[in-house]
């Protein structure tokens, strides 16, 4: 990718936006806040496009709490679904590449083993079903990124929540069967910009290493603050009082299979990132 490739990221004031900024960081990359664009409108999406005319648009843009989504399933459409089909619809016109966010929640999470990217897709959430849409409107030049679990320095995040709580002694309830990857915006956002400059086309799992549970991901937050972990018990998804309304996949572990394909290393063990990003906010 030649240093004049101008690239447009939506959403841009969101938690993995705001580290795209920073990785991306140069003078042909542009942000643009809900409040600049308003990816529902194709009107909007047209006028910004054309203005900017970006080489590639990364669309970070979503309505992402996932049961609000269940309350308000007409939003949810509009945002993740037909949202990406008005950035394919003008990326057609100006000759863009769409690099599309998406999500673990596509799947059922009841597959034995992790998810691969060619694996079938079977949402059980207004969520997931609307980015999977999202998906859907790719063409084969673009890109589809799905993460897992985001959490960073920006924005409201259960890593954000946990520190929080730590710091109260309140006690707190994680379920323990429900698995899958901690992903960090800063990391997740480097990869992302790997692939842009190579180029790459497809659907790309994009995720930090090492599985666990939330019960688990909590009990290596306090261990690494110095916090008591009796604060702290694993509960079922049943046992959670009220119950969520949309429903998580049980088995939401991503293999980040095909970065290695394209010979790109995947983002780094969640441990390894996680003291980091703790001194961070704990400071």
């Amino acid at each position: 990718m030649s240093s004049q490739q101008q690239v447009l990221i939506t959403g841009g004031q969101g938690q993995l936006a705001t580290d795209l900024i920073q990785v991306f960081n140069s003078s042909d990359t542009v942000a643009l806040s809900h409040q600049q664009l308003d990816i529902t409108q194709r009107s909007d999406v047209e006028a910004a496009l054309r203005h900017y005319k970006p080489d590639v648009v990364i669309n970070a843009a979503a309505f992402t709490d996932v049961d609000k989504c269940e309350d308000q399933p007409v939003q949810a459409r509009l945002v993740n679904s037909l949202g990406p089909e008005n950035l394919i619809a003008v990326a057609n016109k100006i000759d863009a590449r769409v690099l599309q966010i998406s999500t673990d929640y596509v799947f059922d999470g009841t597959l034995g083993r992790p998810y691969i990217e060619s694996d079938d897709t079977n949402p059980q959430s207004i969520y997931g079903q609307t980015k999977l849409q999202g998906e859907q409107a790719m063409r084969d030049r673009d890109l589809i990124v799905r993460t897992s679990w985001l959490c960073g320095s920006h924005g409201s995040n259960i890593l954000k929540t946990i520190v929080a709580l730590a710091q109260t002694d309140k006690p707190m309830r994680f379920v323990n069967d429900q698995t899958g990857h901690p992903s960090f915006t800063q990391d997740i956002a480097v990869t992302i910009k790997q692939l842009v400059e190579i180029e790459a086309q497809g659907t790309f799992h994009v995720t930090n290493q090492g599985p666990v549970s939330w019960y688990e991901f909590a009990y290596s937050i306090l261990e690494m603050m110095g916090r008591p972990t009796h604060q702290l018990t694993p509960i079922t998804t049943d046992q959670l009082d009220p119950p969520r309304p949309a429903t998580r996949p049980t088995n939401s572990v991503l293999n980040n299979q095909a970065l290695l394909t394209v010979g790109l290393t995947p983002p780094p063990h969640f441990r390894d990132t996680l003291p980091l990003l703790l001194k961070e906010l704990c400071d």
